[in-house]
């Protein structure tokens, strides 16, 4: 019986060998005998794309408060907080939802007003190593900042910020970072920060003593840093694809309540070999974290966004950066910064590679939200084969389809702290 079942598989995968030979297409659930089997070197991008390879979170000396409890639960509150805002409306979690994986639904997203991009998703972000679609700086701590002063976003100054801070989380920073001093609404102008866009903001803040700017920087990176705690335990849960590939790793028989869809491993194998995916969607998370020019669609007013060649300039000027007085690194240890490729023509209009995970879930698509669909995203890099940062061979409809069923199968719940609500 067992020579006969052996007979019969050889005699129907030769049948299908000679039918591909004729050039009939084999619809993918005749391939099922064979769907599970991986060569090695297929089995070695398989683990390194698994959420077990995910290692520990990579340490950020800049930041002492990175992994302290403490100042991750103090993070969460204020990440939810919508006293930060010109309107009392608007908070991290406006634009980064708990709800659809720490971004939002928008094209482009919306605080005071309509910003020129959408959000990036949080998921795993702490193991990034430049932040923001262009790379504008190289923490989590200092990206937790920028949103504030910016008048489309939070809308408000740093120094409001330190006031609320000692208004309503006096008790719980001190315990973290110290005393601060009383701030008061006529010593302490809550317009004061050092604007540039802003000339009454800006007089505002030179008219404060030395000391009393200097204190309020140091509130405002320290509230920068508890939320940087807090976005660092946004993380990824095992998705089918990982259940799928734990088991194929592990040699144990794949059963139909672990196996992904006939389309799902079709799309697989396309995304790790004839698509080339993995050319920018590798390792664990699923990116390579660079910055690409893919040629997408302008949208909005303006000139051309720039991307990561103006945002070289920026990183390297900010106040808060790696090397500067406030980051709790040693010089030494600030090597993406000082290491950083400054080369503006090669990353013109170039942006960085997202997560794919959870990607079917969080739409619409790109910088600035280009695409609502996913198959429109797999269609526009269809038609960029002359792109060389794209070439994805030549795919047909069918692919196209496997590719974004295998894609579904990244989704998995989300994990963050979950602090005691107030």
């Amino acid at each position: 019986m067992r020579n006969h079942v052996i007979r019969t598989t050889q005699s129907a995968i030769a049948a299908s060998l000679l039918l591909i030979i004729a050039g009939v297409m084999i619809p993918a659930s005749a391939w099922s005998l064979d769907q599970h089997t991986w060569t090695d070197g297929q089995k070695a991008i398989l683990r390194s794309l698994w959420i077990g390879s995910l290692g520990p979170l990579p340490v950020d000396p800049s930041n002492r408060y990175s992994d302290n409890p403490k100042a991750a639960a103090l993070g969460r509150k204020l990440f939810f907080e919508d006293h930060f805002s010109g309107n009392m409306k608007v908070s991290c979690a406006t634009c980064h939802r708990e709800d659809y994986s720490f971004t939002d639904n928008l094209p482009l997203s919306h605080g005071m007003d309509t910003t020129p991009r959408r959000s990036m998703p949080l998921i795993g972000v702490a193991y990034n190593s430049w932040f923001f679609w262009d790379g504008r700086t190289d923490s989590l701590w200092s990206q937790a900042l920028g949103p504030i002063e910016n008048k489309l976003e939070h809308g408000i100054s740093r120094t409001m910020s330190a006031y609320i801070i000692s208004k309503y989380y006096r008790e719980e920073y001190e315990s973290l970072f110290g005393p601060i001093p009383e701030i008061t609404e006529e010593k302490w102008p809550q317009e004061a920060r050092p604007a540039q866009d802003d000339p009454n903001a800006l007089k505002a803040w030179v008219l404060m003593t030395p000391v009393q700017r200097e204190a309020v920087n140091r509130i405002y990176v320290n509230m920068g840093k508890a939320i940087a705690a807090f976005v660092r335990t946004i993380m990824p849960q095992p998705s089918p694809f990982d259940r799928y590939v734990e088991k194929i790793l592990s040699g144990e028989n794949i059963t139909k309540r672990m196996a992904l869809t006939n389309d799902e491993i079709a799309g697989l194998r396309l995304f790790i070999g004839k698509a080339k995916c993995t050319n920018c969607h590798n390792g664990p998370m699923f990116t390579n974290s660079d910055f690409h020019n893919l040629g997408l669609p302008q949208k909005g007013k303006g000139g051309p966004d720039k991307g990561r060649s103006a945002a070289i300039t920026q990183v390297l000027s900010n106040e808060f950066n790696c090397l500067s007085q406030y980051s709790d690194a040693q010089a030494n240890e600030c090597s993406e910064l000082r290491f950083i490729d400054t080369s503006g023509k090669k990353y013109e209009g170039a942006f960085k590679t997202p997560t794919l995970r959870n990607v079917t879930e969080r739409p619409p698509y790109m910088h600035a939200g280009q695409f609502t669909t996913v198959h429109e995203v797999l269609e526009f890099y269809r038609s960029q084969a002359q792109n060389p940062e794209l070439g994805h061979g030549d795919l047909t409809d069918q692919e196209l389809g496997q590719i974004e069923a295998f894609l579904h199968a990244l989704s998995s719940p989300i994990s963050s702290l979950q602090a005691e609500k107030k």
